[in-house]
């Protein structure tokens, strides 16, 4: 399916009745990392009314925990999900775990990137050691981008620029040290402004020849937890988010159709604006290449073009996640 031949929801009262589940992204789709979207908090109880059983599924560096009582502090009724799966606690189970040859071979000493205003990552209970020396690292692990760890609770991490870790990167890069990212985003929305994620530092690693494993979207491990916690086929499961490298394209491998929200992270890149009165409450094809649906045009040519880059065929769009 091309993005030509994404089916334009005006909301979600439109989504088939064929899809049981879904998985939802948060940032950007359910809100701004600050507060939600207008009809967000609606949009999640109308859908758990209709019976659809609803999964969070976020490349949060952070523990699963952590997400519902952000969601709930925010206003949403967390009775409505029926659970949590972050890239954060993806990460800490496979750390803790050690699931396989590869994860058992990874070592115990860590250069770690993690959050400095936002709160450091604790990695307590893992039996790690942080060193802030890569001659020293056995691997890397990238849960932020605000500061360098110097102890496993998390307290007195060092503030350190994007330009500074790529420094740190280009240390470990003639080592071959794995980095295992917590975060795979590379960018997230906070409030009005797009921030740098992790993810900036796994495409830095890779140019470099890096071995980068990601523990989030749109890697395969965190959607077979999802689904498993699920339990549901993925031909009946949809996932909803507005990153189409990490979104949409994770829902493709996974074999799982998707919704994606264009209000997010790809507005500007496809022209999201406010549809003349007309076109407000059907879904229509303009003769300028634009589309409307749900009050909202955009430039069919740009959600065209941006898809193609990478390489997303997304089963539905959708304006913003309202019911």
């Amino acid at each position: 399916m091309s993005a030509q031949a994404a089916v334009a929801l005006g909301s979600l009262q439109q989504l088939p009745d064929t899809y049981r589940g879904a998985l939802l992204d948060q940032f950007g789709v359910l809100h701004d990392g600050e507060k939600p979207y207008p009809g967000a908090i609606d949009a999640v109880s109308q859908l758990a009314e209709r019976g659809m059983r609803l999964m969070i599924i976020s490349n949060s560096s952070r523990r699963s925990a952590g997400a519902l009582r952000n969601l709930e502090r925010m206003g949403f009724d967390v009775s409505a999900f029926c659970g949590v799966v972050t890239s954060g606690e993806v990460t800490h189970r496979h750390l803790s775990e050690r699931p396989d040859a590869w994860w058992q071979g990874l070592g115990r000493r860590c250069l770690h990137f993690t959050w400095g205003q936002r709160g450091a990552i604790s990695l307590e209970g893992l039996g790690l050691e942080v060193t802030a020396d890569p001659q020293q690292a056995e691997f890397v692990l990238a849960h932020g981008t605000e500061a360098v760890g110097s102890s496993t609770d998390g307290s007195a991490a060092q503030p350190c620029s994007l330009d500074g870790m790529r420094a740190l990167l280009e240390q470990c890069a003639p080592r071959r040290l794995p980095l295992v990212v917590a975060n795979p985003d590379v960018v997230t929305v906070a409030g009005s402004e797009l921030r740098p994620m992790p993810g900036t530092l796994a495409r830095h690693y890779s140019s470099l020849g890096g071995e980068v494993v990601l523990m989030g979207k749109p890697a395969p491990v965190i959607y077979r937890e999802a689904l498993a916690q699920l339990q549901l086929p993925a031909e009946q499961v949809v996932a909803i988010g507005d990153s189409l490298e990490h979104d949409i394209g994770g829902a493709q491998a996974a074999g799982v159709a998707s919704v994606f929200v264009l209000g997010g992270i790809h507005a500007e890149d496809v022209q999201l604006a406010a549809a003349q009165a007309d076109s407000q409450q059907q879904q229509q094809q303009g003769p300028d290449g634009t589309a409307a649906a749900g009050g909202y045009a955009w430039s069919q040519e740009q959600l065209a073009a941006v898809c193609a880059e990478y390489g997303a065929a997304p089963t539905f769009v959708l304006p913003y996640f309202r019911h």
